[in-house]
């Protein structure tokens, strides 16, 4: 990318100068996560458009960026490896229609990134948009970061590209062939994770400060889809708040990340941990511009401990599945209607459970079929909260109670994911990674709702059909999962579910010793 340096610093200047306030990225997995990082860390930079992510398909999601975007000084960048994802192909078709009763012509606010000879394509050409940056093809989503994808909105935002890359060429060198082994950082760090794996220690738990917090997202969806196949996988877990020894099994490698040291709290609390056995890495960036050079180390040590697995990294498929069964609950719904019914397991006047059709209580209530769930957890186990209810600062704070409750109660690792993005991250490990696994996937009603332009479902039903296709694919692997509706009050609902779980956790005792 440093040959198109000045290219794509020119043309970020052009779209300054036409006025753009707002840029708004549109993708999933790969095609948005590294934007996400740099938008959270780097802030708005003077003068520059503010950088957006959108990778949701929730109503509320939309509603909100229609309340506080002036859609007609947004850039809207379609970001698509394969021209037919799902979800940025209806986040285009939503947009231009907005843009298309605001403006004359609606394509000047579109840039798409694709590799060739993708249906974005010619999408892109047949709407007139912008520019179409056509990305090399043999890079994986997952491993874009430093590409087109991750680069031009980087551009577009303000970033000084060449000092950003030259530290990623910097780490490049460090990682080249003519370098001994025993000095590759990148290539030691990776085979430590592998061996750990190997070992037991297969809960990859990063430790990053507050100001590079949404790194930690972009390591998950690497290392995740990268090493969860044929049963093994590491399980990234991000942004759980460090505990004490005790709350820990020894099934954990933590690894702390931070420009400049960590501060003396942390500090303690990982030396603390180094004690009493469990091993620890530590990652220290000069400042937010190493963040390049941390992008390529960790693309190269995750390709390192896929290999130590005996696992092909670049290659994610299972991730299929879940897409191949929302598609085909589409279908259904395109066909007849309305989504297929699934059977209730038990319910309360707040909450309704679901379970694979396998799974029956007779006479039961919430609080039993969530401890059967509970009891089904042992030794080496994770607990994954699927959320499909809107990313908010209060439902973040709820999830975080609850994963700690859980992880306290059984010193098992705790991950929380928002649908439809985890599908394109973690969701690769949950059905081609280990039976480990401890799903609750939580979904509630949408009280606003938009029309997909061109099809025949709304948005919210995009994204029921996602959680119940991604649900379906977990229950044809017997994954122990259960399907939490919290209806139509989100706040009520997650109040809810964090009272069975501290009932259902009392008596249950911890299910995994310490670190030896």
């Amino acid at each position: 990318m440093i040959g198109v340096v000045n290219e794509l610093s020119e043309y970020a200047e052009a779209v300054r100068g036409r006025g753009f306030q707002t840029v708004m990225v549109c993708g999933m997995g790969g095609s948005s996560l590294c934007p996400e990082v740099l938008g959270k860390t780097f802030g708005r930079q003077n003068g520059f458009p503010q950088l957006l992510v959108l990778d949701s398909t929730d109503p509320d999601v939309l509603n909100d960026l229609l309340e506080k975007v002036e859609l007609e000084k947004c850039l809207f960048v379609i970001a698509s490896k394969s021209g037919s994802t799902t979800e940025p192909n209806t986040f285009y078709k939503f947009w231009y229609d907005q843009i298309s009763k605001r403006v004359a012509t609606p394509g000047e606010n579109f840039i798409a990134i694709t590799d060739p000879g993708s249906p974005l394509v010619e999408t892109a050409a047949a709407l007139g948009f912008q520019r179409t940056f056509l990305n090399q093809a043999d890079i994986g989503g997952r491993y874009s970061a430093l590409s087109y994808f991750g680069m031009f909105p980087a551009a577009l935002m303000g970033i000084d590209l060449k000092q950003f890359l030259s530290r990623a060429k910097e780490a490049e060198q460090l990682c080249s062939a003519v370098m001994p082994p025993g000095k590759n950082e990148a290539l030691q760090l990776g085979i430590t994770i592998g061996e750990c794996a190997l070992a037991g220690r297969d809960k990859l738990t990063l430790v990053t400060d507050d100001r590079i917090a949404t790194l930690g997202l972009w390591i998950e969806q690497l290392v995740a889809e990268s090493t969860g196949k044929q049963g093994k996988g590491i399980l990234p877990v991000a942004s759980e708040p460090l505990g004490d020894p005790g709350d820990y099994s020894d099934d954990r490698f933590f690894i702390s990340i931070s420009i400049g040291p960590q501060s003396e709290a942390v500090k303690k609390q990982l030396n603390t941990l180094v004690e009493a056995g469990h091993p620890v890495a530590v990652r220290e960036l000069d400042d937010v511009y190493d963040l390049s050079a941390e992008f390529f180390f960790w693309e190269f040590a995750t390709a390192c401990a896929g290999w130590r697995l005996g696992i092909n990294p670049f290659d994610q498929p299972n991730v299929q599945e879940a897409k191949d069964a929302t598609k085909e609950l589409l279908k259904t719904f395109v066909d007849h209607g309305k989504l297929p019914e699934q059977d209730v397991l038990v319910a309360d006047d707040l909450i309704t459970i679901y379970a694979s059709e396998s799974e029956k209580l007779s006479d039961a209530s919430t609080l039993d079929a969530v401890r059967a769930l509970l009891a089904t957890i042992k030794r080496g186990d994770y607990v994954a909260l699927l959320s499909y209810v809107e990313e908010t600062s209060t439902t973040d704070v709820e999830l975080q109670t609850i994963r700690l409750m859980l992880r306290d109660a059984t010193k098992c690792a705790t991950t929380v994911g928002y649908g439809p993005r985890y599908l394109h991250s973690t969701g690769q490990l949950h059905k081609g990674g280990p039976d480990s696994g401890v799903f609750i996937q939580i979904t509630g009603n949408d009280l606003v709702d938009f029309a997909v332009p061109g099809e025949s479902y709304t948005f919210s039903i995009l994204k029921h059909a996602q959680d119940l296709g991604d649900f379906r694919a977990l229950s044809s692997r017997k994954r122990r999962a259960i399907r939490v509706d919290l209806g139509n009050d989100t706040a009520a609902g997650l109040a809810r579910l964090k009272e069975l779980i501290k009932e259902g956790i009392v008596g249950l005792g911890a299910v995994a010793g310490g670190a030896s």
